[in-house]
């Protein structure tokens, strides 16, 4: 209960936003203006700050890198090796195999970063900055590549793939907090006061923003294609990051800001992958909504579980 508790208030937020977008007391086309803000600005600002200021000598940053990478590995593995028995044996098409893997190989970072932030406060919170820095150009690239291969829109060059992911505010957010980190320069005080409020801004803003993504009706009669991503997602990811943590030696908080990170629903972004790349644009958000959903009570599980593992330390 006290788990629970204590990351209702995030999981509070989601509602709220879809509340008041239901309600239309925010204007539809204005929480665009807020997801893009909370991307560009917000959110690289506290990943900046928190990695420059950590003392990353003192945390297992090796067998954290070790464990998310191949967790991630095993899992595109797994959902390529779903498309021809999706096909087979529930007319999977390739654009809706596109959506499929979008929702079970993207997380949503800036979750796990309100959940690790209330729950481990600064420390927790490098942890998710490092997964993020280290799982979000590939994911980008893989699931980019997936849909030029599969989807039926436009498919992009290798220029065009190169610049969506070199443009993406997260990993220079990321990227220059970790330069300053290790030069041992730190932020100049009136900057990071500046970039702190920025940070503060974004978990309220982007929690609400989360909200305001989901699509209840497109997940009221999930079909067998929406319950594969969210078993992938919510079930099969914290699974193997158990299964490598025992072979990588992770245990303590970084291993359960992993399982955090493993039980976190999809981006919302990819829905707008999905809509301008020949994805099945509904299928990714009634599977996101049904993982967003169905997350309120199984990440306190994962959490829990992850704390009474006294045998990974």
């Amino acid at each position: 209960m006290d788990i629970f508790n204590s990351i209702l208030p995030i999981f509070a937020l989601v509602v709220v936003g879809n509340v008041i977008r239901r309600t239309e007391i925010v204007p539809m086309q204005d929480w665009r203006g807020l997801e893009l803000i909370c991307f560009w600005l917000f959110f690289p600002a506290i990943l900046c700050v928190t990695l420059a200021t950590v003392d990353l000598r003192n945390l297992p940053v090796g067998a954290l890198s070790v464990t998310v990478l191949a967790v991630t590995g095993v899992m595109w593995t797994i959902l390529f090796a779903l498309k021809p028995v999706l096909h087979t044996r529930y007319g999977a098409t390739n654009a809706q195999f596109t959506s499929i893997f979008q929702a079970g190989s993207r997380f949503h970072g800036f979750i796990a970063l309100a959940i690790v932030l209330k729950l481990y406060g600064e420390t927790g919170a490098a942890y998710v900055a490092i997964i993020m820095a280290l799982l979000v150009p590939p994911i980008n690239v893989v699931n980019i590549v997936v849909l030029a291969a599969f989807g039926t829109g436009q498919t992009p060059g290798f220029k065009n793939v190169a610049r969506v992911v070199t443009r993406n505010p997260i990993i220079w957010g990321a990227i220059i907090g970790l330069m300053l980190n290790f030069v041992g320069l730190g932020i100049w005080e009136p900057l990071q006061t500046t970039l702190d409020l920025l940070g503060g801004a974004a978990l309220g803003a982007g929690l609400l923003a989360v909200g305001a993504g989901l699509r209840i009706k497109a997940a009221l009669k999930p079909s067998v294609l929406v319950w594969t991503g969210v078993m992938v997602r919510l079930a099969v990811t914290p699974l193997l990051v158990l299964l490598l943590a025992l072979a990588t030696g992770l245990s303590g908080e970084a291993f359960e800001a992993a399982m955090i990170c493993a039980a976190v629903p999809t981006a919302m972004n990819g829905y707008v992958l999905a809509r301008t790349m020949g994805g099945d644009a509904e299928l990714y958000a009634a599977t996101a909504t049904v993982q967003t959903v169905l997350s309120f009570a199984t990440i306190p599980l994962v959490i829990w579980l992850s704390r009474h593992l006294h045998w990974l330390g």
